[in-house]
């Protein structure tokens, strides 16, 4: 899908993007959810809302269970790569490996594919999950992740669609292939449902978070372009980490000192 011709949200869209982008069980159209594709991208910050306030349940209760708030955050994180099977996770350790380990366009999207984690691979995650724990430990001992979590979770889905729509699939195979790619329509509605989700949660703070996330999202593009030549689900999957990491960092620092 590259046309918004006739497009129409639907409220399946969001079991649909669940379906996708989490690991729950849902009682899912599987046929119909495949029909949809790209199209019904625009609600995946609605399904990285669910899944970020899954893990400020999960948190919360470690909390209430007398954990310490450390302990806390990374239950949270754990939950939150349960709940998504660590699909982003993946994203960004390939997406490291490929892109810095590989001198040409060939090489890059095969190291990309080898389910095999190199040292780059490592480094990001490394950096990537701890920046997202000590930024949710602050949070959670000031006992306000849920806000946090909710606009991490929402606004790190919209460079997702963004870049799909933007940018080419690099590889044409693969998960992000198979979606399709979303029209300037699904993409705006995306931003809409992301930038909603985290200033309800956030109030004026979510400008500064939405502008974050615009500037991860445009710097990964622009490598990707330059090194592979589009996007592909690593890439896509390394933009929501990154971007919830920077999400998650900025609403810990404008806590009271």
């Amino acid at each position: 899908m590259t046309k918004d011709d006739g497009w129409r949200p639907q409220a399946f869209d969001v079991l649909a993007s669940l379906g996708l982008l989490t690991r729950l069980p849902l009682n899912l159209d599987g046929a119909r959810a495949q029909a949809r594709g790209a199209a019904a991208a625009w609600a995946w910050p609605l399904a990285g809302a669910v899944v970020g306030l899954l893990g400020a349940a999960a948190g919360g209760l470690a909390l209430w269970l007398g954990l310490a708030p450390a302990a806390a955050a990374a239950l949270a994180i754990a939950t939150q790569m349960f709940a998504t099977g660590a699909l982003h996770e993946d994203g960004l350790a390939d997406s490291a490996d490929g892109l810095w380990g590989g001198w040409d366009k060939a090489r890059r999207l095969a190291i990309m594919k080898d389910s095999r984690i190199g040292t780059y691979g490592v480094l990001a995650l490394v950096l990537v999950t701890l920046l997202r724990w000590v930024a949710l430990s602050g949070l959670f001992s000031a006992g306000t992740p849920w806000a946090a979590l909710l606009a991490a979770g929402a606004l790190s889905r919209v460079p997702m669609t963004v870049m799909m729509a933007a940018l080419p699939n690099a590889r044409g195979a693969g998960l992000s292939h198979s979606v399709g790619r979303p029209g300037s329509g699904v993409a705006a509605l995306s931003c809409a449902m992301g930038f909603g989700c985290s200033f309800l949660a956030l109030g004026p703070l979510a400008i500064s978070a939405a502008l974050w996330v615009g500037l991860a999202g445009l710097a990964l593009g622009l490598v990707a372009r330059a090194k592979i030549g589009g996007q592909t689900g690593d890439i896509l999957g390394a933009s929501q980490q990154i971007s919830e990491a920077a999400v998650l960092t900025l609403v810990a620092a404008a806590l009271p000192a």
